[in-house]
């Protein structure tokens, strides 16, 4: 006969609505309730979440390389009509440069602002009003040429950068509190997968047979509203994280109700049970501030890992590589016709690098693949640094150097492009996790800002050799992670914290651990009491 149901309620003193249980049924060894592959809706509430998540993180950083001369043309017009003289050449390229950092100055913004909004309005609400920023941005940038005002162009980049800190920050929180653990590793890289897929979509978009020609640019810029319409049509038919509806919120009812149209009615429980253990641990602890995270030694090395793997996939090389890739395609005898076609290469070669990223984290795991792509990307700035040397010694040269540049790429995205964002997930348990995304958010926008205005020195100063500087970045990352980070494939966010237990309390660690099992018992009974 099937186990009766019985209904229970928790919570410590607290009136709540009682859920359904399944009285517990020993498992024989070796047996699994776990499924390799996730439902339908699981998968499909991934998709919603991506496609106003990082795909408008990607698609907004890739389309706004194609006009770039049609812009200089719009502003060279527009300054003329309006104050009738022709606009300065330094003012020019200063006015070019606030168009296109300010996206990294709303981003920031953006990151800052995420995590507060994903704790007051939940993950998918702040989605939800994400979108309407990038719906404003959009109108703004689309309406900038038709009346003359570039001012609108900048505020437009400035609040589509917003949006996309938003995204970049709230969509890995959603993914990873819904995605089971055996799951969790392939799921978190659906934040990668759309973000190159937004990259690849903007270089096609982007040529000129396309939205790239000068008719069609402003059309280019506000098509970043697609993205958002679609995640506000289907994202509303989705259930909203049930770690947050639980923990957050208290709703157990809502929680459940989430569970089983996530993962199905047969296998929703254990889920259930694992928030309830991560509830019950945390004891009603609020949703922590960035700034109380740097002043807690519970999480010290989870923090310092989080924001050397953060800054390691900014300064590992990948701009350089692009700064390069359009001199080595010339070299190998690409005509300047063709090169943005050739491009479209490196994107579709990081787009399918996430793709099998996501099929092979949750088998070899994430150490694996994020140590071996940083000593991948050492390897082949060795290669790049010879190869560019002697670019114009040896007609085959450049060949050797056009595939190290696919090869760096495939490296990266194999591992820090895409283990990065994961692991910022599985660090932290759920009172810390929204405060941890600002904070990586953060140190992601301001990495990316730096590289940008210290990188055309780096590179006129020391040429190709700029990738000793990243071979070194890269190495000690690599070694980093080897001395510090354990796997985290299969385990719940709970035994993730215990294994960091060690690093942030020392010779303190066991007898931390012998009073947290001794609280996690009284828990026990006291749930089984009620």
């Amino acid at each position: 006969m099937p186990p009766k149901p019985q209904f229970t309620k928790f919570g410590k003193g607290k009136e709540t609505l009682p859920i359904l249980q399944m009285e517990r049924q020993p498992l024989l060894r070796g047996s699994s309730t776990h499924s390799k592959l996730p439902t339908w809706t699981l998968f499909l509430a991934i998709c919603a979440v991506g496609i106003g998540g990082t795909f408008q993180y990607g698609y907004n950083v890739s389309i706004i390389n194609a006009p770039t001369q049609h812009i200089h043309m719009f502003l060279n017009e527009t300054w003329t009509s309006r104050y009738h003289e022709a606009l300065n050449p330094s003012l020019l390229t200063f006015l070019w440069s606030v168009i296109a950092s300010i996206f990294s100055l709303g981003g920031l913004c953006g990151a800052l602002m995420g995590g507060s909004m994903a704790i007051w309005l939940g993950r998918k609400g702040a989605l939800l009003m994400n979108n309407i920023i990038a719906i404003l941005a959009s109108i703004l940038m689309g309406i900038s040429f038709p009346t003359g005002l570039f001012e609108l162009l900048i505020a437009g980049r400035f609040l589509i950068g917003i949006n996309s800190g938003i995204g970049i920050c709230v969509q890995p929180l959603y993914i990873g509190e819904v995605a089971p653990k055996h799951l969790r590793g392939g799921m978190a890289m659906g934040t990668s997968i759309f973000l190159t897929g937004g990259i690849l979509t903007g270089q096609i978009i982007g040529l000129r047979e396309l939205l790239g020609g000068e008719a069609y640019w402003p059309l280019l810029l506000s098509s970043s509203c697609l993205p958002a319409f679609a995640q506000l049509l289907f994202l509303p038919w989705f259930p909203e994280s049930p770690r947050y509806l639980l923990i957050d919120r208290g709703d157990e009812l809502s929680c459940a109700k989430a569970l089983k149209r996530l993962h199905g009615s047969p296998g929703y429980q254990q889920e259930m049970e694992d928030i309830q253990r991560e509830r019950f641990a945390l004891d009603g602890e609020k949703p922590r501030k960035p700034w109380q995270l740097f002043s807690d030694r519970g999480v010290r090395w989870q923090l310092i890992t989080v924001i050397v793997m953060t800054m390691g996939q900014q300064l590992s090389g990948i701009n350089a590589i692009y700064f390069y890739a359009t001199y080595i395609f010339e070299q190998a005898g690409i005509s300047t016709e063709k090169i943005p076609y050739v491009t479209l290469g490196t994107g579709a070669c990081e787009c399918l690098t996430a793709l099998t990223c996501g099929l092979l984290i949750d088998c070899v795991g994430r150490r694996c693949l994020i140590i071996g792509g940083y000593l991948l990307m050492t390897f082949w700035s060795i290669v790049l640094t010879f190869s560019l040397t002697y670019q114009e010694l040896y007609s085959w040269v450049p060949y050797v150097s056009m595939a190290a540049i696919f090869a760096f790429i495939l490296s990266f995205g194999l591992g820090p492009g895409g283990i990065t964002n994961t692991l910022t997930a599985e660090l932290f348990i759920q009172s810390s996790r929204p405060a941890a995304y600002m904070i990586a958010g953060a140190v992601s926008w301001v990495s990316f800002f730096t590289i940008g205005m210290l990188f055309p020195f780096i590179v006129n100063g020391l040429k190709q050799y700029c990738f000793l500087v990243f071979l070194l970045e890269c190495s000690s990352v690599a070694a980093f992670i080897f001395f510090v980070i354990p796997e985290t494939k299969n385990k719940s966010f709970l035994e993730i914290r215990k294994e960091f237990h060690k690093l942030n309390f020392g010779r303190n660690s066991r007898k931390l651990e012998a009073e947290l099992n001794e609280r996690r018992q009284l828990q026990d009974e006291l749930k089984n009491s009620q």
